[in-house]
Order: structure tokens, then C-alpha cells, then sequence
């Protein structure tokens, strides 16, 4: 039996804390021996003082070995913040399973109040379906994650659920891939990145392919020869000048280059090990084996690329330690060398960094759908068909209520058909509109939805449900109902709309407002929409009478032993019971 959520972030937990464990005991040993050769150092030169040769030699030979320890503990503090951070995300998980999301961002920047439904169903912020669902370590994958979310895309949702299915199976590949996307966070977005990449002017000319080499060369000549007494430190000196002043000539240019791509090293940093977790894996479902294929580059792997230009300019960063680099360019030309193999590099692959970048958002915007489908195994994916019924479900509920509190709904809408939906306050009538547009949405993103069954035919949503008046454009509440009215009907002219309504024209008196919306519904349903309206107004029921296509439902009330009880199920016909008047009773607004 395969493992539970819960029981395998648990084990993750257990896992990651004993490998974080073993890495902090090698973290420790690794400065213990920094330490002792920084002493051994200072031994070696007190020891050798007075002869420069050897002074030297030990200064250079201690100094590559402490730059391979410090190169091997900044490995090792790499591991240790990739298991912290998935120790973390483990952890969270285990919040988030029990419905504990605070923890997770709220996407408030992606509210949009004209959007065809997000704001009517609490897309975004705080306890959003976003912050419900989000689980991107990357700013284009929360991007990318929204933008899905946004999208009203009905295409291709197939493919969409056989790629969401597989990424949900590899629980420990998708937290790998989070990991070292969380580990690393660049304030240098992907896109400024691309347009550096494109609008670099090249400066570099060919002869420094070879120049650097052969200088180096020499310069390693001008140091045996100082070893052999063969010349002395003047010459040493005079070579050095030179050397300077060669560099010099393109300082500017390179001061340039360097502050252009100080921007882009922690991105290539970061993604390059993502580009890694995507190739090394086997994919079997069509969309993620065109993702893959997308980032592929001819006889190397991505990864590799992507890591050689993340180190060309991490060498290329060296030049900001003074001494260092004084030394460097003086005697290697490093500044020329590093420059032109950072051009080099950016001629052939900045056109690919796009494709890559936009593929690890993709992943990234993916894993969060999948990591919903793994922590919900017993959702059901939607039985796509063209067939009559545009929704079948059993047992259908909305995905943030709490399962010991929830009350499910069996629910069957044909295309062209219109329900009137009727029933007191609370009675459970704008939570279930809401079911069944983020059922709606859900199913197009090719996830899997709160149901023991669902059937469904592909089709786009509009909403209408929570219309505000706006202050700043001196509008009132009524025009901007009616402009979100006129919006609905304007996208239904030209494509087919699921649409859902909750008590349209609020914003004027009782009997305009019924006349008005019943020619509303007579209209929408001339055009052959599908959808739903909820309402107070028991009058709109009668539209049933002259149009097969509209059908009445209601939620009920019941007063038992002078309290309020609600079953929050769906029935046919027409609701009997209000209860405003018995609540202000209740509440002693009102006297009996």
C-alpha cells in the first residue's frame, strides 16, 4: 500500500533531519581544518622569513588549498540550506493538510476586479484558492501559477491531467526541484535577465581567444625564472605593468560587463540546477516531454551549460577583491580572458536562456497543481466528453471546506440549460455557485475536483456575484452592476460561457429589479447559455413556466424547536422558507 501525505512528509521530516544532521558535523570538521591551515600558514612564512622564494611558494601553495577547502564548505552550506528548506516544506505541508495555509503567499497582486471570475470566487488573498494551492519557490512559476489560474483556457485538458497525474506520483522529485528553487532568490527577474542577454553590445575581439593563454604562459616562465635567479624582481615587477596595462585598455568595458551580469549570476546559480532535476528524469506524458525537449541544447545537456556561464561569471566577480584581481590581471589577463569567454558563451545560448527560463516556470506553476492532486488522493479527475450534460457530479462540494463539516451535492446541467436557484440567508446558496465555478475552473486546469464523480464538458466561465461601487471613477453600485452585465453579455455574443449569477440588480428597487432580471434571464437564455442565478426574488421562478430550458432548485430552512437548521443540499423547486424576519427575532432586533 502506497504511502499516505501525511505519512510521507512525515518520513521526508524524519529523512532530511538526519542527512542535516551528518552535513553540519562535516560543516564543522571543514572550518576546524580551515583553521589549521590558516596556523600552518603563518608557521610556514615565519618560518621561511627572510627568503622570498620560499615565503611565496608557501603563500601560493596555502592559498589553493584554502581556496579548495573554502570551495568544499561552500558545498556543504549549500546542502545544509537545501535540507533545511526541505525540512521546512515538509512542515509546511503537514500544516497544509490540515487546512492550516497562512504560511503560503496570498497573491494579492494578481487580484483583478474586471477578471471574467476571479474576484467573485476568491481567487487571490487571504484563505484563497491560490494561497490553497500555491506551492511555486519561483517568481515566474507563481506568475506562470496565476496566469493559469486566469487563463479561461478549455484546451488540450487531457494532456494537461496526464501530466498532472505523473508529476503527482513523483512527490520526491517535485520537492527536490522546490528545494533548490527556494534556496536561491535573485531580485533580478528571469525577463531582465533575457533583454541583458539580448541587448549586450560584444567588445571583445578574437585575438583574445589565444592573448590570455599565451600571457599566462609567460607569466608562469617569468615566475621559474625568478625561482632560478635568472632575473630578479624588477623584471618581475615590469612584467606585471604590463600586464595592467594591457587590461587597461578595456577596463571600462569590462567594469560595464561586470555590472550587467553581477544581475544575472544567482539566476544562472539557481536555475541550473533546476534545468538538472529536469533532465535527469523520465517523463512519460506528452506536455512534460515537451517541456523537456524545450530547454534541450545540441551535444550538452542545459544544466551544464547554464552552470559553466554561472561560474564564467562568478570568476569574472573575482575581480571586485582588489588584491586579487591586481594580481589576476596583472599576470593572467583575467579580466580579458573571462570576458571574452562570457561573449563567447552568450553568442551561441542567449537565445535558449528564454526557452529555459519559461520552461522552469512551467514546472514550477505544474508542481503546485500536482503537489494539490498528491495531498487530495481521493478527488476525482473530470471524465472529459462532448457530451449533452455540461456537468454530472456526485458528491460534489467545494474544495476549501473542511470534509467533517462539508455537505456534498449530487448536480446535472445540460448545455442551454438555466437554473433558478431560490432559498433562505445561509442556506448554502452562494457557497454552492462558488462549488461549481471553481469545479468549473478546476477541471480546465486539469485538476482533479471535490466528486465521486465528475463528467464534464469543456466550457470557459463568467461571473458576476460581487459587483462594488467605485469611488474613484464616481460610479454607483447599480452602474457598476450593470456594466458587469453588459461585460457578460458582450463575451457570450462571441464564445460559449458557463455563466453565474448571484442576485443580479441589487442596486435598485424591488420591482424594477424583478422585471429587469427576468428580462435578463429571458435574454441569456435566448442566446443558448448555460448557468446559474441565485435569488431572493421568488417571482423570477415563473420564467420557469415559459421556457424548458429554465429549471427551478432551491436550498431549504427549517425552524425546529425554535432554532435554525440548514441541510445545505440542493432540491427541486422553489424555496418556501425565508428566515430574516425569524433572525431578527432571534437576535432581538425586532420584537415578536
Amino acid at each position: 500500500m502506497s504511502q499516505t501525505p501525511h505519512t510521507f512528509y512525515i518520513s521526508q521530516v524524519e529523512g532530511f533531519q538526519k542527512q542535516l544532521n551528518s552535513i553540519k558535523q562535516k560543516l564543522f570538521a571543514s572550518s576546524m581544518f580551515r583553521l589549521g591551515l590558516f596556523v600552518l600558514i603563518c608557521y610556514g612564512i615565519y618560518f621561511f622569513f627572510g627568503d622570498a622564494r620560499w615565503v611565496i611558494g608557501v603563500i601560493l601553495l596555502g592559498s589553493a588549498l584554502f581556496l579548495y577547502l573554502i570551495s568544499r564548505h561552500s558545498d556543504l552550506s549549500f546542502q545544509k540550506k537545501l535540507f533545511q528548506e526541505l525540512i521546512n516544506l515538509n512542515k509546511k505541508e503537514l500544516k497544509a493538510l490540515k487546512r492550516e495555509v497562512t504560511d503560503f503567499p496570498e497573491g494579492n497582486e494578481f487580484k483583478d476586479d474586471f477578471h471574467y471570475y476571479s474576484q467573485d470566487i476568491d481567487l487571490f488573498g487571504k484563505g484563497s484558492f491560490y494561497q490553497y494551492l500555491n506551492r511555486t519557490a519561483t517568481r515566474e512559476g507563481a506568475q506562470t501559477l496565476a496566469e493559469k489560474l486566469k487563463s479561461n483556457a478549455i484546451e488540450d485538458i487531457q494532456n494537461k491531467q496526464d501530466a498532472i497525474k505523473e508529476l503527482a506520483k513523483k512527490a520526491s522529485w517535485r520537492q527536490d526541484f522546490t528545494g533548490y528553487a527556494s534556496i536561491s532568490k535573485s531580485e533580478t527577474s528571469t525577463a531582465e535577465v533575457v533583454q541583458l542577454l539580448k541587448t549586450h553590445t560584444y567588445f571583445m575581439p578574437q585575438m583574445m581567444r589565444i592573448l590570455p593563454i599565451v600571457f599566462s604562459l609567460l607569466s608562469l616562465a617569468v615566475f621559474v625564472a625568478l625561482f632560478l635567479d635568472i632575473i630578479g624582481f624588477k623584471q618581475v615587477l615590469l612584467w606585471l605593468l604590463i600586464g595592467l596595462g594591457i587590461s587597461g585598455v578595456y577596463l571600462k568595458k569590462v567594469n560595464d560587463l561586470s555590472a550587467k551580469m553581477d544581475k544575472t549570476q544567482e539566476v544562472f546559480q539557481q536555475y541550473h540546477y533546476l534545468l538538472m532535476q529536469i533532465e535527469k528524469t523520465n517523463f512519460a506524458s506528452a506536455k512534460l516531454k515537451s517541456l523537456q525537449h524545450q530547454i534541450a541544447v545540441e551535444n550538452e545537456k542545459a544544466s551544464s551549460v547554464a552552470q559553466k556561464f554561472s561560474k564564467k561569471l562568478n570568476a569574472l566577480d573575482q575581480r571586485k577583491n582588489m588584491l586579487l584581481g591586481f594580481i589576476i590581471n596583472g599576470f593572467l589577463l583575467w579580466d580579458l580572458n573571462q570576458s571574452y569567454q562570457i561573449e563567447q558563451w552568450m553568442k551561441t545560448y542567449a537565445h535558449k536562456a528564454k526557452d529555459w527560463f519559461a520552461v522552469i516556470a512551467e514546472i514550477d506553476a505544474l508542481n503546485s497543481l500536482a503537489n494539490f492532486t498528491f495531498n487530495h488522493p481521493h478527488y476525482t479527475f473530470p471524465e472529459i466528453t462532448n457530451a449533452k450534460n455540461v456537468i454530472e457530479a456526485r458528491d460534489f462540494v467545494h474544495p476549501l471546506l473542511g470534509p467533517e463539516k462539508a455537505v456534498t451535492n449530487h448536480f446535472n446541467i445540460e448545455n442551454q440549460q438555466f437554473f433558478i436557484i431560490t432559498g433562505a440567508n445561509m442556506a448554502g446558496k452562494s457557497t454552492f455557485l462558488r462549488t461549481v465555478s471553481l469545479g468549473i475552473l478546476m477541471a480546465n486546469l486539469g485538476l482533479p475536483v471535490c466528486a465521486t464523480f465528475f463528467r464534464y464538458s469543456p466550457i470557459k466561465l463568467i461571473t458576476s456575484m460581487r459587483t462594488t461601487d467605485s469611488l474613484t471613477d464616481d460610479e454607483s453600485y447599480f452602474f457598476s452592476e450593470l456594466k458587469r452585465l453588459k461585460f457578460i453579455v458582450d463575451q457570450i455574443a462571441t464564445d460559449n460561457y458557463f455563466i453565474i449569477l448571484d442576485e443580479i440588480l441589487k442596486g435598485t428597487n424591488s420591482t424594477d429589479k424583478a422585471l429587469g432580471s427576468k428580462k435578463f434571464i429571458e435574454k441569456l437564455v435566448a442566446s443558448h447559455s448555460t448557468g446559474i442565478i441565485a435569488t431572493h426574488d421568488l417571482s423570477l421562478c415563473e420564467v420557469e413556466k415559459d421556457h424548458d430550458e429554465v429549471k427551478n432548485y432551491y436550498f431549504d430552512a427549517e425552524i425546529i424547536n425554535d432554532e435554525l437548521h440548514f441541510d445545505y443540499t440542493i432540491k427541486n423547486g422553489i424555496a418556501q422558507n425565508m428566515n430574516a424576519s425569524f433572525l431578527l427575532r432571534k437576535m432581538k432586533i425586532v420584537d415578536d
